[in-house]
């Protein structure tokens, strides 16, 4: 999936990532390409992060989530990840 975000409102963002959600859950397998890093790897197992075409971290959503440079580089810095934002 590319940017299945893009142009949406929140609402309509939260269902659509609810909507990846279960499939996944159902069993598929899902490859997304995504600028909300916070919102895809609230439902991801892993995570990829490129940097001009090249993968510069790969690891477990959970541990890139808590990834200190992850955070002040993608997800809008330490306080926006503890307050969800």
């Amino acid at each position: 999936m590319d940017e299945p975000s893009m142009g949406l409102s929140p609402r309509l963002v939260d269902q659509q990532f609810e909507l990846i959600e279960k499939v996944n859950r159902q069993g598929t397998t899902i490859f997304m390409v995504e600028q909300n890093a916070n919102m895809a790897l609230s439902i991801a197992d892993r995570g990829y992060v490129l940097q001009t075409g090249a993968i510069v971290l790969a690891d477990s959503a959970e541990r890139l989530l808590s990834n200190e440079m992850m955070q002040e580089a993608y997800l809008g810095g330490t306080e926006a990840c503890e307050t969800g934002a």
